[in-house]
This record gives structure tokens, C-alpha cells and sequence, in this order.
């Protein structure tokens, strides 16, 4: 496939501008099956180029861009989902916003890279389903999560007796949110289940001692089961784990150390189960307490462990067999 044309599209909530690369046209379209429709077929008349050498090229914007993303792929044409800060990067410097300017900017940075960018797919249903109730788990977990403190430092400062109200409807509110929380659980374990490859995904996943079941939905689910990452150490620099090296010529020497972009969810859930292997693995918990007696830092031998928990979850879904605990073996 050799891509000839770019399609620059800014997405918004009600709109699409649109941007043809060489044609330097543009038109705004409503972001609507109906929308999609004319935006197709207007490109089609003014694009001098195939079908089948368009790239069209947006920013993932979550539920704005999936309806687009759907449709393009139900008609059988190439588009690329831009990561936001990736544009804002090509960009340089910009004084003002506007939505003209964004889709010719965005046409001009998928024509640039023509030639590295990967066509993207959607992932299936399940793992759009997948997706969707984790968030919504999130959510409700951090809603419940706000009333218990909320209700915590109440408590503290007053009796219970003085408004009993207010504690009434707080526990009613933690009581109904804990409820939907195992609905929700209920699906996402009853969707797994019912698809071959990925429940197998999922058992290999959580045979890893401290990686629990929240930790492989998630891994499952933003890795399009294993396919948008090659290995483990890419999906390292993605969640933020990587180290890097702080060097510049012969006056910068600093620590290699992680970065600071990376997705904070994952970030968390590998810290979660760095320490619960540490609690659980004695494999882990004496490489962890070595490392600390030899004078190690405390973080950086932390981040390890959580390489050493990724590159295991890549190690048994590729290798299709469970993680075995050889040290178990050894001290028996």
C-alpha cells in the first residue's frame, strides 16, 4: 500500500472539519452516520487519488472519534487514530485555535509520515466492550471511593447521632455504587468467559503471582489482546516504566530514569502488583530486599519489579503456557 492523499480531520463533539491534503480543500461535516456519509463522498469528488492510496488521519478522541472510526472501517478505507500530544508536538508554536487550521495541520503530519504510519484497526466488539466497562468501573470506584472519605472525615469531627441523615444517604450511596461495581465486574468476567481467546489470555495472565484481575482485563483490553505492541519493552515506554538516559554531551550526566509521559493507569496497576509481589513472591520479596541491602534505591528497584511482571505477562500469553514459580520448586 503506498499512500498518495491525507485526509486531515479535527473531530469535535458535533463536527468534523475536513482537510484534503494536496486539494487544500476544506468542509465541515456533522459528526453523525449521516455526517460520515457526505464527508466520503465529498472527498471522492474532489480527491484525485484512489480510494485505496487515501490515508485518513484524525486524533483519538474516545467516544467523539469512535463513530467515525467504525464507519470508515465498515467501508473498507485506511485512517490512523493520532495520539493528541504527538499533533501538539508537530505544531510548534501555535497562538490561537482553529478547526480549519487543526485539519490542514493534521493532513500535513500523516502526508509527512505517510510512510510510518500504520493503518489503524478497531479493535472487536468484545474488547470495545471491555473497554467501556472499565472506565465505567473506574468511575463508579472513584465516586465510591469519594463518599467513604467524605463520610470518614464527617465521622471524625462529629457524632453520628447529630445528622443521621446525612450518614444514612452517604452509606446508601456507597452501598448502591459497591452493587453496581460487581454488575459490572459480573459482565466483564461473563464477556471474557464467553470468547475463547481471550478468557485464555486472561488465565495466563493471572497465573503470574501478584497480578490480579483488574490488572489483565486492562492489559487484555488496551492491548487489542496482545496485537498493538510488539513486545514488553514497547508497552514499557507506553504505560511510563521505561528508563531512559539524562545525558548531553560531556556537562549533562544524569541518572537514567522514567519519564514522565506514560498512561498513569497502567503506571498504577503495575505499582499495585510490585507490591503485592513483593508481599506474596518470595522470589520477588528477596530480590527486593537484596537490592535495598546493597544500598539500592527504594523506587528504582520498584520500577524493575514492574518490568519484571510485564515482560512476564508478554513472556506466558506469546509463550501460551502459565507462569510457573520455579523458586517454589527450589525450596522444596
Amino acid at each position: 500500500m503506498k499512500i498518495k492523499q491525507t485526509i486531515g480531520i479535527d473531530v469535535s463533539k458535533k463536527t468534523l472539519d475536513v482537510f484534503i491534503h494536496s486539494e487544500k480543500k476544506h468542509k465541515c461535516f456533522k459528526n453523525e452516520p449521516q455526517g460520515f456519509k457526505s464527508l466520503i463522498c465529498w472527498v471522492e469528488q474532489n480527491n484525485p487519488f484512489d480510494s485505496r492510496e487515501t490515508l485518513y488521519a484524525f486524533e483519538h478522541t474516545g467516544l467523539y472519534s469512535l463513530g467515525l472510526s467504525i464507519y470508515l472501517t465498515e467501508q473498507d478505507h485506511f485512517f490512523v487514530l493520532i495520539a493528541g500530544l504527538a499533533l501538539k508536538k508537530s505544531l510548534g508554536l501555535s497562538r490561537g485555535k482553529d478547526d480549519r487550521i487543526d485539519s490542514s495541520a493534521i493532513a500535513l503530519y500523516a502526508y509527512r509520515r505517510r510512510e510510518e504510519l500504520t493503518p489503524s484497526k478497531l479493535p472487536s466488539t468484545n474488547l470495545l466492550k471491555i473497554r467501556k466497562l472499565l472506565s465505567l468501573r473506574d468511575k463508579l470506584v472513584k465516586q465510591r471511593a469519594g463518599y467513604k472519605t467524605t463520610l470518614k472525615e464527617t465521622l471524625r469531627v462529629m457524632p453520628e447521632e447529630q445528622d443521621q441523615t446525612y450518614v444514612q444517604i452517604h452509606n446508601e450511596q456507597i452501598s448502591g455504587l459497591t452493587q453496581s461495581i460487581k454488575i459490572v465486574e459480573k459482565e466483564l468476567h461473563k464477556i471474557i468467559e464467553s470468547d475463547d481467546e481471550l478468557n485464555s489470555q486472561y488465565l495466563l495472565i493471572i497465573s503470574i503471582d501478584g497480578v490480579g484481575s483488574q490488572t489483565a482485563m486492562f492489559m487484555i483490553a488496551f492491548t487489542a489482546g496482545f496485537t498493538l505492541f510488539e513486545n514488553s519493552r514497547k508497552f514499557a515506554s507506553y504505560s511510563g516504566i521505561a528508563p531512559f538516559p539524562h545525558q548531553s554531551g560531556t556537562s549533562i550526566r544524569g541518572k537514567t530514569r522514567i519519564s514522565s509521559l506514560g498512561n498513569l493507569k497502567f503506571k498504577s496497576l503495575l505499582s499495585n502488583c510490585a507490591t503485592s509481589s513483593i508481599m506474596y513472591n518470595a522470589e520477588m520479596k528477596t530480590y527486593y530486599h537484596r537490592r535495598l541491602g546493597e544500598g539500592k534505591d527504594k523506587m528504582s528497584t520498584l520500577n524493575i519489579i514492574r518490568n519484571k511482571i510485564l515482560g512476564r505477562i508478554f513472556a506466558v500469553v506469546q509463550r501460551g503456557t502459565p507462569y510457573v514459580n520455579t523458586m517454589a520448586y527450589c525450596c522444596q
